[in-house]
């Protein structure tokens, strides 16, 4: 395969400039900890809408807006359920309003996530998805008389191999209030995208029903290699429609390149026989379909030119808008819908805390604390990827990589996909190590080298000739010699630079990645392509002994780093997918959530508990928010 160099000249000096945009962290409030700093992957607003079924009289739902989505509406059209983060952001609960966008309350709230609320069509029951219990997406029912929970999924008639996937998603009532229809995942196999061979998950979801109480657990509609989302009964509770997906289209139905490459097709069973009946064909990607009434089938076109809502008869017209999640009032006259925003969120936005010892907060890409108490940061949210330093509480911000003077693609840079990535201190303080190339799916074209700059961002070098990929450095303890790793046609692993001598040694030659040498220098952490599906968080000496194996979830585990305090913090899909992956937006690996471990292995725990992808960890203790 053909590469594209990224670098036409050599080093050259580079002037430090500050930062035009406020970056500080704010120190916790008394009696916390300290702060974590993290990155989150998904929208940063979204707000409720409400219009004609035709698309006119547009208004905002909620008089009391917040992060809200995927409304549902109550048999009698009085009310609706909707799942709202405005308790915290990633902390989704359920709410209940009235249709005219009055009188909100909270129906489940908590620190898991719950979402896809729907009411018995008597109204006195709740079905709707969650993560509490073990962690896994799956169908609980609330009695809104006598506020009592039961868990269909997790019996043994329902629950699958918990080492796979393992969630259940969107549930349905069916009219009469009988059953409840749902999507899941459950005894799927882990699989990579581009046919097994990418990083991300794809998903297979079967529709399946089950009683209100547990019972009658039966699946009513699969198909080999496709995905089969967010089921909906007819009016006369005999057919289930759904969308349906190839399992390798929904990697791309989540991702902006994919749009106006995949497609999908609304189709219906009938719940007694499965009699199948195709009510599309043709492009576009088509989800969240909805019986309008009993002879026509709403749903949405996701992305493109035809992006709106869309009619399989094409008896009502379409309105081509941006939204998400529609669903049509019982009387037809109206449907709800959100509109999502992705505009980056400050740094320092505060996050809802699991940990109530801890304020968490918004951080850009791969930030680094330096010894001496000084943050580093890839600029990447806006658009630069160039290298940042400054002092926790935002003082003294400083450019000292302008990625505009590396010769990049300036629409790569943009896109995040080429930039000045994941910064190393040296633990004197007066260097920073990073890669300067291109990334993610761009690794494959383009070329990459390990550079350092000086700490004041005086002058800049290459430490690797640029020939493969190479970046995500970490430097030894003593400040002599930096790990990195490199990926090529003909070479992969990790490496360790000698910075007195220049020599190079071969650490490990398999699929390794973003390795972080411990601050004590005896160990490097790193995470393992171990299979063709999954990637694992490994521990090696630095002279290429010892190596550990720490995690074996079958999802991947990755992006780890050393905590201050000796643990290990890495990214983990062990409790499966969140909600059908096709819904998502602008997302790598929508599932991913925070995780901590011993430096063994033992004794992991979940950090985070949101419906998006959480990852890059830093904790900053109070004593170093007060320098």
């Amino acid at each position: 395969m053909r590469r594209r160099t990224f670098l036409t000249a050599g080093a050259a000096a580079v002037g430090a400039t500050l930062l035009p945009q406020p970056f500080s962290v704010a120190a916790a409030a008394a009696g916390k900890k300290g702060v974590m700093l993290m990155n989150r992957i998904g929208p940063s607003s979204s707000d409720l809408y409400i219009s004609n079924i035709d698309g006119t009289n547009e208004r905002k739902l909620l008089v009391t807006a917040g992060y809200d989505y995927h409304a549902s509406v109550s048999a009698d059209g009085r009310s609706i359920v909707f799942t709202s983060e405005r308790t915290g952001d990633g902390n989704s609960c359920l709410y209940r309003a009235r249709v005219d966008g009055t009188n909100v309350q909270r129906l489940v709230g908590g620190s898991a996530m719950d979402d896809s609320g729907v009411l018995s069509p008597d109204g006195t029951q709740l079905a709707f998805v969650s993560t509490r219990g073990d962690h896994k997406a799956h169908i609980w029912v609330l009695n809104l008389r006598t506020n009592a929970l039961r868990c269909l999924t997790n019996g043994s008639a329902v629950a699958g191999d918990p080492s796979l996937p393992d969630g259940h998603f969107r549930p349905a009532w069916s009219p009469d209030g009988r059953w409840i229809a749902f999507s899941s995942d459950r005894n799927t196999p882990w699989r990579g995208h581009d046919d097994g061979r990418g990083w991300e998950h794809t998903q297979e979801l079967a529709i399946y029903v089950i009683r209100p109480d547990g019972t009658g657990f039966r699946q009513v509609a699969s198909r080999t290699g496709y995905c089969l989302g967010s089921p909906k009964w007819s009016p006369d509770g005999r057919r289930i429609v759904f969308y349906e997906i190839t399992t390798e289209g929904t990697w791309l139905a989540h991702r902006p390149e994919g749009i106006g490459k995949v497609e999908s097709q609304i189709v219906s069973v009938d719940v007694a026989t499965g009699a199948r009946l195709e009510h599309t064909s043709g492009p576009n990607l088509k989800v969240s379909p909805q019986y309008v009434n009993a002879t026509e089938i709403g749903y949405l076109v996701k992305g493109g030119a035809e992006e709106g809502l869309a009619y399989a008869s094409g008896g009502l017209p379409s309105v081509k808008r941006p939204m998400r999640s529609p669903v049509w009032t019982p009387d037809g006259k109206s449907v709800i819908y959100q509109k999502v925003g992705f505009t980056a969120r400050p740094v320092d936005t505060p996050l809802y805390s699991w940990d109530s010892s801890w304020e968490y907060r918004h951080c850009d890409v791969f930030p680094a604390l330096s010894r001496q108490g000084r943050l580093a940061i890839t600029e990447k949210q806006l658009g630069n990827s160039s290298i940042v330093t400054l002092r926790p509480d935002g003082s003294d911000r400083q450019v000292v990589f302008d990625n505009a003077t590396s010769g990049l693609d300036p629409v790569l840079i943009a896109k995040g996909l080429a930039g000045a990535f994941r910064p190393a201190w040296s633990p004197d303080g007066e260097w920073i190590a990073f890669g300067l190339g291109g990334w993610f799916q761009e690794r494959r074209e383009m070329t990459a080298a390990v550079a350092r700059v000086r700490s004041d961002g005086s002058t800049w070098e290459k430490l690797t000739d640029g020939t493969t990929n190479a970046g995500f450095p970490s430097y030894s303890a003593d400040g002599n010699e930096i790990v990195y790793r490199v990926w090529g046609e003909d070479t992969k692993g990790l490496r360790i630079l000698n910075l007195g001598t220049g020599a190079t040694r071969v650490l490990t030659d398999e699929y390794d990645n973003l390795p972080d040498w411990s601050p004590d220098g005896k160990l490097i952490l790193f995470t393992r392509k171990t299979s063709d599906t999954d990637f694992d968080v490994c521990t090696i000496r630095p002279d290429g002994t010892g190596l550990r194996v720490l995690t074996s979830s079958g999802s991947n585990d990755g992006h780890a780093v050393w905590n201050y305090d000796g643990r290990i913090l890495y990214n983990s899909g062990m409790y499966g997918f969140r909600q059908e992956a096709a819904l998502y937006d602008n997302t790598f690996q929508p599932y991913g959530q925070i995780f901590s471990m011993k430096s063994d292995g033992s004794d992991k725990s979940m950090l985070t508990d949101s419906q998006w992808e959480d990852s890059m960890p830093l904790y900053l203790t109070q004593d170093v928010l007060s320098q």
